[in-house]
Formats: structure tokens, sequence, C-alpha cells
């Protein structure tokens, strides 16, 4: 018997809520490491259904279906897994019940945002290459953008005298910030050069100046730019903040926010 898609699809958000909320009930002073091991296979289990629910929707039998509601669904399971991947789950409290519980509404984005739009290019190697570093590029960053917001409300509870049991210093925190950042800059980097490649070969020229092409552009720099003022003046706190959020901004306009407008706007 095959599972019907959109049950496929509302059982995954359903796992996703339940870990988000298991996480955010354990005690704000429990030692995160602690945290028991089925807990850690229950987010397993749900990133493999989320890869085969993912499978199945965007794996169209009329072509490769990337269109928003599932783009936004394909990126949440990255960023889940980067956050899982990277131990930030363990680190952080509470960044845990965000980020899964954001992956609980954008498992049902291909329920709810469904599209006729079928990726043109699926069969050109270097399209597939470009797409799987942009959306890397994508997820690392807006884990990092979470990860920079859960810091603040953290730093605001230190202050304020309330301390979680082996917490990692927020400096420790923060370096391992800025290293997920520049690692997310340097695919960000191989998406717009790859980008590039991909106009060339689509449009027979080096850059065509679209909505997504403009902001990719702005987002690097911004990145970049955040960077370099770490290097050179240790930025850090709310000035960093702000920076990841205006770069996370820019991305999201980049790609989910011009599938928005092409194909919920536009076609609607």
């Amino acid at each position: 018997m095959i599972i019907p898609l959109p049950f496929f699809h509302l059982v995954v958000a359903v796992l996703y809520a339940v870990g988000a909320v298991t996480h955010w009930r354990l005690p704000r002073t429990a030692v995160v490491t602690a945290v028991p091991k089925y807990v850690w296979g229950f987010i397993l289990f749900t990133l493999a259904l989320h890869v085969c629910a993912l499978t199945r929707s965007i794996g169209a039998p009329d072509g490769i279906d990337i269109s928003l509601g599932n783009a936004i669904s394909l990126v949440a399971f990255l960023c889940v897994l980067v956050a899982w991947a990277f131990g930030l789950m363990r680190a952080l409290p509470g960044f845990a019940s965000v980020i899964m519980g954001g992956a609980a509404l954008a498992a049902l984005m291909p329920i709810v945002l469904t599209s006729a739009y079928r990726f043109p290019y699926a069969t050109e190697s270097w399209a597939a290459l470009h797409i799987a570093i942009a959306l890397s590029a994508y997820s690392l960053l807006f884990v990092a953008a979470v990860q920079a917001l859960v810091m603040v409300g953290l730093e605001k509870k230190l202050h304020a005298g309330v301390t979680a049991q082996r917490t990692p210093p927020l400096l420790t925190l923060e370096r391992y910030l800025f290293k997920l950042i520049s690692l997310g800059f340097i695919l960000l980097t191989l998406t717009v050069i790859s980008g590039l490649f991909f106009s060339e070969q689509v449009f027979h020229m080096p850059l065509k100046w679209t909505h997504k092409s403009v902001f990719s552009i702005l987002a690097w720099l911004i990145f970049g730019t955040l960077l370099v003022g770490r290097w050179r003046f240790g930025w850090r706190g709310r000035k960093a903040l702000y920076w990841i959020l205006a770069g996370t901004l820019f991305l999201a306009f980049a790609y989910l926010g011009s599938k928005l407008v092409l194909e919920v706007f536009l076609q609607g």
C-alpha cells in the first residue's frame, strides 16, 4: 500500500512538531548533552522520513519539481540536518525547538503551495551542481541566523542572572557561529561563480540581472563585509546579528522570494 503523498508530508510535519515540543519541555537547566539517545534517534528517523517525502514530491513523473513548496521543505530539511550534524541541537538550549518548529511548518508547504513548474535543466549536471551548492549555502547561513538569534536570547538571560548548566561559553559559541558563516560564505561564493556559468549556458551572457542574481550578490556582499568586520574590527553581538539577519533576508528574497512571485503572484 502506497501512502498518499500529502499524508506523508503531514506525518513529517507532526514528527517535527513533536520533536520541537519535546525539546522545549526539557528543563532549562538540563545538561543538553545528556538528552536521551532515543531523542536523537527520533530526529534521525524524522529526517529519513522527510527524505522519502521529498524524493517522492520532487521526483515527479513529468520532471523534477522544485516549486516553491518543495524548495521550502528541502531547505528546512537541510537546516535540520546541518543543525544536527554540527551539534548545535546539543550545544544551545532552545535551538532544537526553534529549528524543528520551523521545519514542521515548512514540511507542510508542498501541500499548501502547489505548482506545475518543472526544472527544465534536470539532465544537466552543472545545473544540478549549482542548485546543490546554493541550497547548501542557504541552509548553512539560515542555521547561522537562527543560532545568532538564540545566542542573543541566551546573552540576555546571562545578563539577567539566569544560567543553564554546562552551556558552552558565549565566546566559544560565537567562534563556532563565524566558522559556520565562513563555510556558508565559501559555498555562497561558489554559488555566485557557478551562477555565472549557469547564466552563460542558458542566456548566452555571463550574468543576467534578475531579482535573484541581484539579491544573491547583495547577500554575498553583506556576509563578506561581516566577515571582514569580524576580522578587522572584532564585530560581535548585536552588530553582527544585524548583518547576519540582513544577509539572510536577502538570501530568502533571492531564491524563495523570487519563486514566490513567479509561481504564486504572477501565475495566480
